[in-house]
């Protein structure tokens, strides 16, 4: 879908449910694993590539540098090259980027907070399968 589509998709109110929502490609831009965690590091201000490749573990190059490149596209990411040898990128949050960013890392530390809670009900849920399965 290009932009003029996208644009011509908001004559409707924005409706995330909507099968056809621009909406739905900017939920699943930040909310996916590594744009929530290129988001959170970039909290903390400016990062270089390397800086953040080392920050986000597990992440590769390739995933990192399209993570960056669709969040610059959609406006919460500002990326500044320095004509310099050796090329020297920096990427910080734009204002969008910071709003988007607190939004994602709330739900980031809940999720760490809740950890022991969702590792018990997978157990009490496998443990009542297992004794489904036996009966």
């Amino acid at each position: 879908m290009s932009v003029s589509d996208e644009l011509g998709e908001l004559r409707r109110p924005p409706d995330v449910n909507a099968a056809d929502c621009p909406s739905r490609l900017v939920l699943e831009h930040v909310t996916s694993r590594w744009g929530v965690l290129v988001l959170a590091e970039l909290l903390d201000g400016m990062r270089r590539f390397s800086e953040l490749r080392r920050a986000v573990g597990g992440v590769s190059e390739k995933m990192l540098a399209q993570t960056l490149q669709t969040l610059e596209r959609d406006g919460f990411v500002h990326r500044e090259a320095h004509p310099v040898i050796p090329p020297r990128v920096e990427y910080t949050l734009t204002p969008l980027g910071e709003e988007a960013a607190r939004q994602v890392w709330a739900l980031a530390r809940w999720s760490e907070d809740r950890v022991p809670a969702v590792l018990a009900a997978r157990e009490s849920y496998d443990r009542a399968k297992a004794a489904q399965a036996r009966a």
